[in-house]
């Protein structure tokens, strides 16, 4: 499943903007819950499993987004990051994740070259990144600012909760349009 085997049917960023597949991720309403205590717990079990099939593949395992920040509103999808040597080079981590029974979902060459999976049993995003990447700062950064202060986790929420009230062609329009938001705290991260 290279991505050397013709074209992808897979969703990209295009113009700035992702295409998830399937019907959850198409237009609608976001749904937002209050933090749920069992979301690390989730991250936890998905993390081991990607440790497990990938071994030394996987330079780094991450809890991100919402979910990972106690207190904070979110989609409940656990979000998780991973870090491989090279993204690009799916061969070297595919068929892992796949054995695992994660299934790829979004394939962005063109932005950091971003993959995204969904996994078996958990409504969650596996982001997956190259080593050294500047997004996976910014993730980072971002997710380490909101758990370490409440004046910008309770800006964000409010941002959030505003967002939801409006109903969306595609959910990556309900992410695109926090950007400013997430611009702003990030900048207060140094």
């Amino acid at each position: 499943m290279s991505p050397n085997n013709g074209p992808s049917p897979l969703p990209s960023r295009a113009g700035g903007r992702s295409e998830p597949a399937g019907d959850e991720h198409s237009g609608g309403w976001v749904h937002l819950v209050d933090y749920d205590p069992k979301w690390p717990y989730l991250f936890q079990r998905e993390a081991e499993r990607i440790r497990e099939f990938l071994g030394g593949k996987a330079l780094r395992v991450e809890h991100v987004g919402s979910t990972a920040v106690p207190g904070l509103v979110a989609k409940p999808c656990v979000d998780v990051l991973l870090v491989v040597a090279d993204a690009a080079n799916e061969d070297a981590y595919l068929p892992s994740l796949e054995q695992a029974g994660y299934t790829l979902h979004i394939r962005e060459p063109g932005w950091h070259e971003h993959r995204v999976f969904k996994g078996p049993d958990v409504n969650m995003n596996l982001h997956v990144f190259s080593d050294g990447s500047v997004e996976v700062d910014r993730m980072l950064r971002f997710r380490d600012r909101l758990r370490a202060d409440s004046d910008d986790r309770g800006l964000y929420a409010q941002a959030k909760r505003a967002l939801v009230e409006k109903k969306w062609e595609r959910v990556q329009d309900y992410t695109d349009a926090k950007s400013g938001i997430v611009e702003e705290i990030i900048a207060r991260t140094g």
